[in-house]
């Protein structure tokens, strides 16, 4: 594939950069190219942590990062994708230590200051849950002071976790992610696809229908009509830089092979192809709170349903898109914070 800035677009409100060279934590090359000297300056950093992860394939390293020191409300951040990278939370750094909240980034296994091993058997909900379990032990989180946020595709995993290991957390939160790949596929075919001026829809399904997703007028077509309506809602030039630098860190294999091309749907190849657990959230019992935006990817209206679902749910609506912490942080981390210190004081009663 060709190396542009914006190569392909995806659902979980992701862009790919195909041509980035690709590495791995374990066997670095220090000093010999741009990017190694990038990613061992970033190993260096305050607060990082590199956890070796266990797998059917080997151990790999995740690369991690504490923000802060709270022993109570400490909070791990689950980035979209599958194969984005924490870069996308970046900006929590301007408002969770000023309310004494820690928090964790962390970059899954195939992300770009991971360790990226190129292993399709490891692309799977069960691996990543099993991974996200070992970042917890190896960061001494547990039930008196485990917040997981997952956004996007990191809230399927956030709710994949909490089905099986509930019971080491002391909150969660699902930001802009449905219970319901079929759900959400409705909803974006169903609706926001009217919303699309009738000959652009079309000229874009045309498009899909050759499978030519490397098509430039594919790539124009959605950024001008669809992702600053949905995605981020600002002109182009005026995304953040950590946003454009997550999507251009973007690992495109794992990426396709989980979600697909198409942006009006999950590819019938991909593995995440009729994911649904809206029917097991009833399950979940610990305190949790279901973030969508009002111009959202996902349905707003399902995501505030799914609070209603979990046994102590709490729903917030922004007045943004799927990256609601750029486009409405003053709704987005109040309640965000409001709802981690509130869990707090009731558990400390």
């Amino acid at each position: 594939m060709k190396s542009t800035f914006y190569t392909l677009l995806l659902v979980t409100g992701f862009l790919m950069s195909c041509g980035k060279e690709q590495k791995t934590m374990s066997t670095p090359q220090v000093n010999t190219t741009t990017l190694d000297r990038t990613i061992t300056e970033h190993n260096n950093e305050e607060g990082v942590k590199i956890i070796p992860i266990t797998t059917a394939k080997g151990t790999f390293n995740v690369w991690t990062k504490r923000v802060g020191n709270n022993p109570k409300m400490k909070v791990l951040l689950l980035h979209g994708g599958p194969g984005s990278t924490h870069e996308a939370f970046e900006c929590f750094n301007d408002f969770l230590p000023n309310a004494n909240v820690e928090f964790i980034l962390y970059d899954q296994l195939e992300s770009y200051h991971s360790d990226q091993p190129n292993e399709p058997s490891l692309w799977t909900t069960g691996h990543f849950v099993e991974e996200v379990e070992q970042v917890r032990k190896a960061l001494n989180l547990d039930q008196d002071n485990f917040y997981l946020l997952g956004q996007s595709w990191g809230g399927i995993l956030a709710m994949e976790y909490a089905l099986k290991y509930q019971d080491h957390l002391k909150g969660l939160i699902i930001s802009n992610m449905m219970a319901s790949i079929p759900e959400y596929e409705n909803y974006v075919k169903g609706t926001l696809a009217h919303q699309l001026p009738k000959a652009v829809y079309n000229e874009i399904m045309a498009i899909e229908a050759e499978g030519d997703y490397e098509n430039p007028r594919y790539n124009e077509l959605l950024m001008t009509h669809y992702y600053t309506k949905h995605v981020l809602r600002m002109p182009l030039e005026d995304w953040p830089e950590p946003v454009t630098r997550s999507f251009n860190h973007m690992n495109p294999k794992i990426y396709i092979h989980m979600q697909g091309y198409s942006e009006f749907g999950i590819t019938d190849n991909a593995s995440l192809k009729g994911w649904d657990v809206s029917h097991r959230l009833k399950e979940i019992t610990v305190p949790t709170l279901m973030i969508g935006g009002q111009y959202d990817t996902m349905d707003p209206n399902y995501m505030q349903w799914m609070s209603t679902q979990v046994k102590d749910g709490q729903s917030l609506t922004t007045q943004g898109s799927h990256l609601s912490q750029y486009d409405d942080p003053k709704n987005y981390f109040p309640g965000l914070i409001n709802f981690i210190k509130a869990v707090n004081n009731k558990t400390q009663k």
